[in-house]
């Protein structure tokens, strides 16, 4: 059987914002959501002119001249859990490859994955920074098109299997920026991924979709509100805000 190809949006060969340390990125092409407040909606598409089909050999012969200097690799979106075989097959020849063997393999995402994909990509993952775009049903909907039932069995199960290494939490204000909701939202994280670190992202319009333009972008200060409701339940030391 031939092994599965990708589809890749793009590559960022060094980022400092995908991970811990210095990583190479792929952004695959897909998503399972409708983010109202998608930040690469380019990728959201399962198929576009823009987008290119590669092969795990091509993939990890642009991380080889470069390992020496990456902490890791880092593969996000769209959502890259839609091309769980083509990952897995990645991230086996990463680990298996002499020169790649020592970077961490991680996966961004939205945490729509069933168990079976879970199943395929844990063994070989090292981590997964997952994305909880809102804790209550009906804000999920309108921010995504999408409920949150599977994200929060991801959520549980990775948290569970020492697998979840970053919640992230994008505030889009007038939508899931409400102090009652990011209280809760502390509080199930800190009952569910106890000792998770948290990531609270202010959100930003630049390279949005045309219906979120209009949308303002928070303050430090209110950047500051939202990120100290959340650590009043995980606690002030697992919190950040970006």
């Amino acid at each position: 059987m031939s092994p599965p190809r990708g589809l890749l949006a793009d590559v960022v060969p060094f980022s400092w914002v995908d991970g811990p340390g210095n990583r190479f990125v792929a952004f695959l092409q897909g998503c399972n959501l409708d983010c109202l407040a998608c930040h690469n909606p380019h990728t959201m598409p399962r198929s576009t002119p823009r987008a290119r089909e590669v092969g795990v050999a091509d993939l990890l012969a642009q991380v080889r001249p470069l390992a020496a200097f990456l902490s890791g690799v880092t593969v996000s979106g769209g959502e890259a859990t839609l091309q769980a075989p083509f990952v897995a097959a990645w991230f086996e020849a990463l680990r298996d490859d002499p020169a790649t063997a020592a970077l961490t393999r991680y996966i961004d995402s939205n945490g729509c994955a069933t168990d079976e994909v879970w199943d395929l990509l844990l063994p070989l993952a090292d981590g997964v920074m997952l994305d909880l775009k809102a804790l209550d049903v009906a804000v999920h909907v309108a921010l995504t098109g999408s409920g949150n039932d599977r994200v929060l069995t991801s959520l549980e199960r990775l948290a569970r299997e020492d697998k979840l290494v970053e919640v992230r939490l994008l505030v889009v204000p007038g939508i899931n920026d409400g102090e009652d909701g990011l209280r809760r939202t502390g509080d199930y994280l800190a009952t569910h991924a106890p000792g998770v670190p948290v990531t609270v992202i202010g959100f930003r319009p630049h390279g949005v979709r045309a219906a979120a333009r209009d949308i303002p972008e928070p303050t430090p200060e209110e950047r500051a509100r939202y990120a100290a409701w959340v650590a009043a339940g995980v606690g002030p030391d697992l919190v950040r805000v970006v």
